[in-house]
């Protein structure tokens, strides 16, 4: 900030004194200074003749120009100079003008820099000598004197010019780190609002697509040939239904639970799912009635938990999408592997989608875990037929390629890919919901012929490549 600046406001938290308050205070302390140099000159002042007719206007003149002291610092300097000058070269040789003369001085000192107020105090000390030397009463006491003021509010002009600079900068620093407080507070509440959709979605879309799945076999075998009904059948589906609704209560209380201890403290983590629960997945989706097949290379505990949790619901969104889309009798592969320092996750189907879907949040979730762990993940219909699905997230250094109980290697997951350094922890946030997973198989619900599909009333149909 301009040290002029800093004198017209005062102190940085002050900058809003207006011009005109600024002029009017001037004034009043320019009257203030008139009225002691008189009284000094009239009755305190001993050491020199008191002004006549042509010192007073002198002495009164030189106080007019400290209305604008704060407007034109220098300027108005000179013009006080200009009067003193003479007062003083006229025989008046007392202390009268030394108060605004020193006030002047000071705020030359503070609105200018110390390079500038050195040379208006050395031709000050240059005209005062000038003067006492043709008027021959020079005195090394009194001309020492003279100067040791003048240097010393010199002295003090530069350390109020440096203390308020200062007190700018701090101003300045603080409002900056509100701002970035704000800001941060902003992207704070952003991001929990997409961490709570994110978890939302990941727990009750596979439940909801269950019970539909299942909701619609049930309403089949019921249909079909009621003189022929396998109420056996019709049991075990309703009783996966109810299974199913059970898991999704428990599993959104259990978000609830995390959210709020999150909001009053805790550390709002919870117990991450991992790959330990893929065959519950994989279990789910064989009673909706694909065919799901596992070629699983890696540990569960061979992978830290962050990956461990990402890669659960990237194969848990993507078999929702297998089961709601593919159609009926598909088959589906999911493959887990660990190499080249990274977790290969491989979800492939031959199914089809339906291509006049709308757009959901399914793969765009998918990108975000993968993201969430340094990885990156590519979806789209496959040239042979079908939906793939394949991400690759990094295990971190330290971590070797093949890992197996053999090896003994276990990762805490303390050291990481430098580029997923910043986010692993950041996945225990959206993925902080413990997944008890979803409803094992009772058995095989049969069905007498195609499932029809659910009502596109309560829950339309979405393209795959932009499952919900």
């Amino acid at each position: 900030m301009d040290p002029k600046r800093i004198l017209l406001t005062g102190f940085a938290h002050r900058g809003s004194v207006s011009p005109a308050r600024i002029l009017r205070q001037d004034a009043l302390l320019a009257a203030a200074l008139l009225v002691v140099d008189v009284s000094v000159a009239l009755v305190l002042d001993t050491d020199g003749r008191r002004p006549n007719g042509l010192g007073w206007p002198l002495l009164i003149a030189g106080h007019v120009p400290m209305v604008w002291r704060r407007r034109a610092p220098l300027v108005s300097f000179l013009a006080l100079v200009a009067c003193v000058g003479p007062y003083h070269a006229l025989g008046f040789d007392h202390t009268a003008p030394l108060l605004v003369s020193m006030l002047g001085l000071f705020t030359v000192a503070v609105t200018g820099r110390p390079l500038r107020s050195a040379l208006v105090g050395g031709g000050v000390i240059g005209i005062m000598l000038t003067v006492k030397f043709g008027q021959g009463t020079a005195e090394g006491a009194q001309a020492l004197r003279v100067t040791g003021w003048i240097v010393a509010f010199l002295v003090l002009g530069v350390y109020a010019r440096v203390h308020r600079q200062y007190v700018t900068s701090v101003v300045e620093r603080a409002e900056r780190a509100e701002r970035t407080r704000e800001e941060e507070a902003r992207r704070r509440v952003a991001e929990e609002r997409l961490r709570i959709a994110r978890d939302l979605h990941d727990l009750l879309a596979h439940s909801i697509t269950l019970i539909g799945v299942q909701t619609s076999v049930a309403a089949h075998v019921l249909a079909a040939d009621p003189d022929r009904l396998d109420r056996t059948a019709v049991a075990r589906a309703l009783d996966d239904i109810s299974e199913t609704c059970r898991t999704a209560r428990g599993e959104l209380r259990t978000t609830l639970e995390v959210l709020r201890a999150s909001e009053f403290g805790g550390d709002g983590r919870g117990s991450l799912p991992g790959l330990d629960g893929v065959p519950d997945l994989v279990a789910a989706a064989r009673t909706a009635g694909a065919t799901v097949e596992t070629e699983v290379a890696v540990e569960a505990g061979d992978v830290p938990s962050a990956v461990g949790a990402a890669a659960y619901r990237i194969v848990q969104e993507a078999l929702t999408n297998t089961v709601r889309h593919a159609g009926p009798d598909v088959t589906v592969r999911v493959d887990l592997r660990a190499e080249d320092w990274a977790l290969h996750v491989t979800i492939t189907d031959d199914g089809v989608g339906d291509a006049g879907g709308t757009p959901g949040f399914g793969l765009v979730g998918m990108r975000e875990r993968a993201r969430s762990v340094g990885g990156t993940l590519e979806a789209g219909v496959r040239e042979e037929g079908g939906f793939g699905v394949s991400a690759v997230l990094p295990l971190g250094a330290g971590v070797p390629a093949q890992m197996s109980e053999r090896d003994g290697v276990r990762d805490s997951g303390a050291a990481r890919d430098p580029r997923a350094a910043r986010d692993l922890e950041a996945v225990h946030d959206v993925g902080a919901v413990p997944a008890s997973g979803p409803v094992p198989a009772s058995g095989p619900v049969p069905a007498s012929g195609p499932v029809p599909a659910s009502d596109p009333g309560r829950e339309p149909e979405l393209e795959r490549g932009e499952s919900r």
